[in-house]
């Protein structure tokens, strides 16, 4: 991860400690090239937390759109959300 990758999560992290009580419910929203393997390797980092998934494709369908909302424990387990899917390829963190 590049110097410029890491403070932005370190920004991030302090946001969400300084403005949010946690733990608490949090909105992950992503854009994906359109893939059956790219959305389930989304929902399945998911499993077992009681997520709201919500999936829609573009009108070209070259994209799908994945929502998220999760209680998550802290900024930490946010951020590491957002490290976990940055391997995915063609991935767009909104």
């Amino acid at each position: 991860m590049d110097n410029n990758t890491e403070e932005f999560y370190k920004r991030l992290q302090d946001e969400l400690d300084k403005d949010t009580s946690w733990p608490s419910e949090y909105l992950f929203k992503f854009i994906v090239p359109s893939s059956l393997e790219s959305v389930a390797i989304i929902e399945a980092s998911f499993d077992g937390q009681d997520a709201v998934i919500l999936t829609k494709e573009s009108s070209t369908g070259k994209f799908t759109s994945v929502s998220i909302r999760v209680v998550m424990t802290s900024p930490q387990h946010v951020v590491d959300k957002y490290v976990e899917f940055s391997s995915i390829e063609g991935i767009l963190s909104l």
